[in-house]
């Protein structure tokens, strides 16, 4: 049985070199005491693995060790990333790291329990050489005063997957980053709850000056469909900020780039701009975007985008480059 540290086939190994090209070219480099990559990704269903180079077509899963190794790939080129749909088997996510190496550290948490949680994980992924820990890691709870005042737009529960939160210095900067994947729910209007939660939460926690810090990013899918939907205005409405340019980018594989309103804008990074007396983000931001690996990811097999997306995933990865 081949092992993913293994070296790949020369088919194999020569479309990783394509990827790596592709992702020189479109995600600015790591660079020591200068700039800081921080991404999201909702990898889809990102558990049990197939331990082979090609997985055939009576394997399950679909995801194998070369959809594996692009995943890496792709993972390798931030500086800390927040993974969606982590499961609870960990076999794809325990293989990963072995080909990341040694210095790259992991933090995550347990399964989130009920059908609505559907078995899934909030992780961060971080380069040790860049970034490390700096002391703070905590699941957020609703208070129940909060839930005793009852709007008709109001959280009524606790999430469905609660969302995480982990503190990191790089640069000499703390930041706190903020991560969730909001339940989808039978329609839209479900959605808005549980964003609006979020945004309270965090609108509260960035004017405590007995908080952790105030260096605070949110980021995740956030199951938005278009930018202005009530949806988004929801996430937004204490204050939280998209960069322009990462609302020109698409989020998903089955986004149409001819569609102006990008149609599927479920993920996000954000953060608070210093409106409505909430503490700025001190990180400087320099640029962002999404990486379209459907061009590069095993491309010699044909496959259809849905097939793509259960080998690697239906979401593209965002990322948001800061000067530290």
């Amino acid at each position: 049985m081949p092992k993913i540290t293994d070296p790949p086939p020369e088919e194999i190994a020569n479309e990783l070199a394509e990827l790596r090209a592709a992702l020189d070219e479109d995600i600015p480099m790591k660079v020591l005491d200068r700039n800081l990559l921080v991404a999201t990704w909702n990898i889809r269903a990102f558990g049990n693995l197939t331990e082979k180079w090609k997985s055939s077509s009576n394997d399950s899963p679909k995801r194998d060790l070369h959809a594996l190794r692009c995943i890496a790939e792709i993972v390798s080129r931030f500086d800390v990333i927040a993974l969606q749909e982590v499961r609870a088997n960990l076999k794809a996510l325990r293989h990963m790291l072995k080909v990341l190496g040694a210095n790259w550290g992991l933090i995550l948490t347990d399964v989130t329990k009920g059908d609505p949680g559907n078995g899934e994980r909030l992780a961060f992924l971080f380069d040790t050489r860049k970034v490390r820990l700096s002391g703070l890691a905590c699941e957020l709870v609703v208070p129940q005063e909060q839930l005793d005042k009852i709007a008709s737009d109001a959280l009524d529960r606790q999430f469905a997957r609660t969302p995480y939160a982990v503190s990191f210095q790089s640069g000499g900067k703390t930041f706190i980053l903020v991560t969730l994947h909001i339940i989808y729910g039978e329609k839209a209007d479900a959605r808005i709850p549980e964003l609006k939660a979020i945004a309270e939460w965090l609108d509260e926690w960035a004017k405590n000056i007995n908080a952790w810090d105030h260096n605070l990013i949110a980021l995740g899918d956030f199951n938005i469909d278009r930018r202005e939907d009530k949806c988004y205005k929801a996430f937004t409405s204490t204050g939280l900020r998209v960069p322009q340019d990462l609302h020109r980018v698409p989020r998903t594989i089955f986004s149409d780039p001819n569609e102006p309103n990008l149609a599927k804008f479920y993920d996000q990074i954000a953060w608070f701009t210093g409106d409505n007396d909430i503490p700025a983000l001190s990180l400087k931001y320099e640029s962002g975007g999404s990486f379209d690996f459907t061009k590069v990811a095993l491309k010699s097999r044909n496959l259809t985008k849905t097939q793509l997306s259960w080998r690697i995933s239906d979401h593209y990865p965002l990322w948001a480059e800061f000067s530290v």
